[in-house]
């Protein structure tokens, strides 16, 4: 029973900062790498992050790089992404991917947590 939940999105003004979490349960962590997707309405869906729990390697989409971090607490079974100087252009809905890279090669997703970036 895998589960992917994520929270932390919500109204945000330009500049501003949040922090999404995805709490994860139901399968080995660690064996896992995890990324954050976005979609805009009318966009189709976008790769943001992407972390490697097994050496933390990390990758990121052009747009956000120098904005956005991910990172992962193995021992919470959680991801994050932090968000700084966010923009208008970063509305969307975010959602947490588990990729069963280092198992049976599945991937799982969270419901998604609506980010909205506006004054």
């Amino acid at each position: 029973q895998v589960q992917l939940v994520e929270s932390g999105g919500g109204l945000v003004q330009p500049g501003g900062s949040l922090r999404l979490s995805c709490t994860a349960s139901g399968f080995t962590f660690s064996r896992a790498a995890m990324s954050w997707y976005r979609q805009a309405p009318g966009k189709e869906r976008e790769l943001v992050a992407s972390i490697m729990i097994v050496g933390g390697g990390t990758t990121y989409a052009e747009s956000v790089k120098g904005r956005f971090t991910i990172s992962g607490d193995n021992a919470k079974n959680t991801v994050y992404l932090q968000m700084d100087s966010l923009k208008p252009e970063d509305t969307a809905v975010y959602y947490c991917k588990a990729a069963m890279v280092l198992s049976n090669g599945r991937s799982y997703w969270g419901q998604g947590t609506q980010v909205t970036v506006s004054s």
